[in-house]
């Protein structure tokens, strides 16, 4: 009975994952699961390996290190715009949307290869960390320095060049395959302002591509079209 309610379970998360968009390539390798009842029964676990799809938009989603509220300061978030579009000017890559919060942000860019997406989220999260770590280290007189820092220090078990960290590790990138799911995430990111709390409506956050497309605001960022 516990063989098969195991089998059921993993049939039952296969079928899901096989259901979502084709973000993953999965391979499989079968490990050894302890039941209960005593003994053990091999089943398959998915291994994933990132698939970007040419000419597709990928959503990309990152969050700072603890969720620290980093980008409640209008100057660090003047420095993730500046990086932001130097990177597109560096890689060529479409930007199409964006909203920056103050503990993560979201992207929907179109890069040229599609595999470029990785390389361009490492530099921008490795600059913006170079830049906005600067203010607090060289002015630790000031209280808030010294607490920013202490939300952003590496826990002594972490091997690490670096004493602090600015962002997580991870980031997480989404095929945007059709033209619903395009406006489903446009809509997504305008909005997450006003559902956090952060404004009563997207007018009033100018960290979002909401102004350029509403209001042909590109005093911060300028958007792409599709081509």
């Amino acid at each position: 009975m516990a063989v098969a309610t195991s089998r059921l379970f993993c049939c039952q998360q296969l079928r899901r994952l096989a259901q979502t968009p084709a973000v993953w390539s999965l391979r499989f390798r079968r490990n050894l699961f302890p039941l209960k009842t005593g003994g053990s029964i091999l089943l398959p676990v998915p291994v994933y390996h990132q698939f970007y799809s040419p000419g597709e938009l990928q959503f990309i989603t990152a969050s700072t290190y603890r969720r620290a509220p980093i980008f409640l300061s209008d100057r660090f978030r003047r420095c993730f715009a500046k990086r932001l579009d130097e990177l597109r000017e560096k890689f060529r890559f479409l930007l199409l949307d964006w909203v920056l919060m103050p503990d993560h942000f979201h992207l929907l860019i179109q890069p040229h290869p599609a595999e470029t997406t990785p390389l361009i989220v490492k530099e921008l999260k490795e600059e913006t960390a170079k830049r906005i770590l600067k203010t607090p280290k060289e002015n630790q007189r000031y209280a808030w320095c010294r607490k920013t820092l202490e939300r952003l220090r590496l826990p002594s078990t972490v091997h690490d060049e670096s004493h602090y960290r600015l962002w997580q590790r991870r980031f997480y990138p989404f095929n945007v395959f059709s033209n619903k799911k395009y406006h489903e995430k446009l809509d997504y990111m305008h909005n997450n302002p006003v559902v956090r709390g952060l404004a009563k409506s997207p007018t009033e956050w100018p960290w979002s591509s909401w102004r350029f497309y509403y209001w042909e605001d590109a005093s911060i960022l300028r958007m792409d079209r599709v081509r």
